[in-house]
């Protein structure tokens, strides 16, 4: 039995459509993320899972049970904001008992679910201090472990580390992806941040304009995008597409031509494109290598040398000003405004259709 599912969940405010028939179904103990842009839909699908909005259509299950007809309180998911919603003239053992004594819980079941939460979370010695004495850090631990002390089934991160500066968004990041090993949860984070979801989710639930795009492991999500959208929304740097002519042939890939008259030969498979259609080719920057002009498929102009120290990503233009990414070596010597030979490896590229439908190269053989 899925431990969540979403049957048909949609959603208005007012005219203005917010989410369009939304279904998934996740497993007990799946880590899921919702990863898409501003105004995708996310966060308010989150905020109907747990209760603070209400649906306009659609049903919502959680192990078996429908819960989208009852309070929050009754719903047994838990929730964790990203402006943490600490109250600051409680301790931190306090806020994170507040809710249980709301519910009735004996006071010495309240110390024990406190003092394993902060265990694990290892903030036991901060339960006598208040929120305005600990760092952004803690206090979104204890956030999570107010979360933590109501066993719930399911487990809601709204944007959790999104206060948080970079080093300790990385440390968070680690301790989330070892907490979710001690907890009998499903957890649901929602995020903007593609390496957040990348690094933690066993699935990630791809989100733009109102609807569900793409779900899948993250490797699939990266490797095999389901249109455009998702190829340029994941990956840093974004997958370069670029508008190509189909040309004849009795292969059983396709071969392409770029508006500067390269062409290149991909796994495509011929019988799967529309011959006469305007089509995109898509290639992660892994794919375009930087080499001498004597071995190139095609030459660009750099226009901004990124320096990672392992390696070099070059932004570069084409003729017809068509901008492609490129990936060199950590020691590079291209500079802005040189002009560059670039190898593509056509076994890898993608196919776009006008309507953003993909078509992927098949598997060597």
């Amino acid at each position: 039995m899925p431990s969540l599912e979403l049957n048909d969940v949609g959603k208005a405010y007012g005219a203005v459509p917010v989410l369009d028939g939304v279904s998934l179904a996740m497993e007990g103990r799946e880590f899921v993320a919702f990863l898409g842009p501003s105004g995708s839909g996310k966060s308010t699908l989150l905020r109907i899972i747990a209760g603070l909005e209400t649906a306009d259509r659609g049903e919502v299950w959680l192990e078996g049970r429908r819960i989208d007809m009852l309070p929050p309180g009754e719903r047994g998911v838990a929730m964790v904001f990203q402006h943490y919603a600490l109250y600051p003239h409680m301790t931190v053992f306090e806020n994170m008992a507040f809710g249980l004594r709301n519910a009735g819980v004996l006071r010495e079941e309240i110390a024990a679910r406190v003092g394993e939460a902060a265990r694990v979370l290892e903030i036991e010695s901060q339960l006598e201090k208040k929120p305005g004495q600990l760092s952004g850090g803690q206090r979104q631990r204890v956030a999570i472990g107010r979360a933590i002390v109501k066993q719930p089934r399911l487990f809601l991160l709204d944007e959790p580390l999104s206060n948080l500066d970079a080093a300790l968004r990385m440390r968070t990041r680690v301790e989330l992806a070892q907490l979710r090993q001690r907890v009998d949860a499903a957890v649901i984070m929602v995020t903007h941040d593609q390496a957040e979801a990348m690094t933690l989710a066993d699935r990630i639930v791809v989100m733009a304009d109102r609807r569900i795009q793409q779900v899948g492991t993250p490797m699939d999500i990266y490797a095999r995008p389901a249109n455009s959208f998702v190829a340029r929304f994941v990956g840093s740097p974004a997958m370069t597409l670029a508008p190509v002519t189909l040309l004849d042939g009795e292969g059983a890939h396709a071969r392409v031509r770029l508006a500067d008259g390269a062409e290149i030969q991909t796994r495509v498979p011929r019988g799967s494109l529309d011959p006469g259609a305007a089509h995109d080719i898509g290639l992660r920057p892994e794919h375009v290598h930087v080499v001498a002009t004597d071995a190139a498929t095609l030459t660009a102009k750099a226009d901004l040398v990124e320096r990672l120290g392992d390696r070099t990503f070059v932004y570069a233009r084409l003729g017809g000003d068509l901008p492609i990414t490129a990936e060199d070596a950590g020691d590079s010597r291209v500079r802005i405004g040189d002009t560059i030979g670039l190898r593509i490896d056509g076994a890898a590229a993608h196919l776009f259709a006008a309507n953003g439908t993909a078509h992927h190269a098949e598997a060597a053989g």
